[in-house]
């Protein structure tokens, strides 16, 4: 039997009567691992993972554990994320062109599912307070291949007044006492006490306050969490609409295993059971809590004035090295605004707004890095594009990939086809990397920090890690 906290099972055989056994039992059962494809690649196919069968909601999702050091994973073919964080992004659908907010979004599950929905139109901004998950947030974005993404670093309190009104759709996949993934996290166990999901609740209070500010009249909000706490789940929405009238909670689109919101756990607001619960003796997935709420307020409600937009940064020798190299081996790309962070350049988003001020980690795609009279592309690139896009590709094998990821150079096959130059390296019908061919010799250009050694051995992920 599973150490659970003490006082937590004696809380939930109160609240769950007749199904507490079966809950408290639940924590036994074994994880159930899950991933989602990205139809942002070219080719979503896998290449080099096993599925086994289709998560029940959404289009992408499957089961089956991920591997680090898979094609399928080093180039954002998959994601990895358990099945019931996997329905956050089905209940939000963004559509193409709007503007979003993550606000809690590291690692990055809830961003790189939003930006499948927004099919790399509109304007995705992916927020995180600390700084480290931050970091790991814009790795994940990046190698997703997200194009229209925003990745921020800020509070809420410091993020509401740069935005005002301004988003069609907020997620909040809110930091809390973690109750629901004590089977799949035991760490998480050691940190629960009687009073930790009311510590969580009073801050969870406070971002939302702050995140309501951001959205538009008409907008919507999904809040969600991993915890089964009422205090921080039918309580904080109960709360949230007496300080908001102008919410309203909407219908979760249920599937089989999602079971209704509990009114009789907050004020018995039967609006309540509109809102979704995952338990783990109901569904093969961990414990979510998840609402969905509607602005009722009208275009008349509509104050804030619209930020100013960005401006490209560049000067005339940086952007003659872009195009040149643009010219060469990207004739049909051309992004509208280019912005300079030192000697970074980054295609960003269309109608990305003014960053001063912001705490920005990535803006759209990391084009490359601007040398002494060359232009040197990023992997980021190589993610982000299809390999149609470039005037130059090589196919490599599951040997050669090996070696380039491995940091080493290698010799092509059929040397006298190609001429030397800028290459971009696919395996699996999408972009894995750069290499700059010299007489039939491949340079390695792929990240030293990420290199590694292909083996056989079991290397799955946690997507708490990714």
């Amino acid at each position: 039997m599973a150490e659970l906290p003490e006082g937590f099972e004696e809380k939930y055989r109160q609240l769950l009567g007749d199904e507490a056994d079966a809950f408290i039992e639940s924590f036994d059962k074994p994880v159930v691992k899950a991933f989602r494809q990205n139809p942002l690649k070219a080719n979503m196919d896998l290449y080099d993972t096993e599925s086994d069968g289709k998560v029940p909601w959404g289009k992408w999702g499957n089961y089956g554990a991920v591997k680090g050091h898979s094609v399928d994973h080093t180039t954002g073919v998959i994601y990895s994320q358990e099945p019931s964080a996997q329905l956050v992004g089905e209940l939000a659908r963004p559509k193409p062109g709007e503007r979003v907010l993550d606000l809690a979004a590291a690692p990055g599950g809830k961003t790189t599912h939003l930006a499948s929905f927004m099919e790399q139109k509109g304007l995705l901004v992916s927020n995180e307070i600390f700084r480290k998950r931050a970091a790991i947030l814009s790795e994940n974005v990046e190698r997703f291949g997200v194009q229209n993404a925003i990745v921020t670093n800020h509070s809420s309190q410091e993020l509401s007044p740069k935005f005002p009104q301004y988003f069609d759709k907020i997620v909040l996949d809110a930091p809390c006492s973690g109750e629901g993934m004590f089977r799949k996290d035991p760490a998480a166990i050691k940190y629960w006490h009687e009073h930790y999901p009311e510590e969580n609740a009073t801050r969870q209070r406070e971002i939302l306050e702050e995140a309501v500010k951001m959205l538009k009249p008409g907008g919507q909000l999904v809040y969600s969490t991993c915890t089964f706490a009422p205090e921080e789940d039918e309580r904080i929405i109960a709360w949230l609409i007496s300080e908001r009238p102008d919410l309203e909670i909407v219908d979760a689109d249920k599937y089989e295993a999602m079971d209704d919101g509990k009114p009789e756990w907050a004020d018995g607001n039967p609006d309540l059971k509109k809102t979704a619960r995952l338990f783990p003796h109901h569904s093969d997935g961990e414990g979510h809590f998840m609402a969905k709420l509607v602005s009722n307020q009208t275009e008349d409600d509509y104050v804030a004035k619209e930020p100013k937009l960005a401006k490209s940064n560049l000067t005339k020798d940086q952007r003659a090295l872009w195009q040149d190299f643009r010219t060469d081996f990207l004739p049909d790309y051309d992004p509208a605004l280019l912005i300079a962070f030192g000697d970074q350049v980054y295609a960003a988003p269309e109608g990305t707004p003014d960053l001063t001020g912001l705490q920005v980690m990535r803006v759209g795609v990391h084009l490359g890095t601007l040398k002494k009279k060359r232009f040197e592309p990023s992997l980021a690139l190589a993610l982000a594009l299809h390999p149609d896009q470039f005037t130059r590709r090589y196919e490599v094998t599951d040997e050669e990939w090996a070696k380039y990821v491995h940091g080493d150079t290698f010799m092509i096959r059929d040397r006298e086809q190609y001429k030397n130059g800028w290459y971009l390296l696919e395996i699996g019908g999408n972009g894995t990397g750069f290499g700059k061919l010299v007489d039939g010799q491949m340079k390695n250009f792929y990240p030293k920090g990420l290199r590694f050694q292909v083996r056989e051995e079991k290397n799955e992920l946690s997507d708490d890690m990714y």
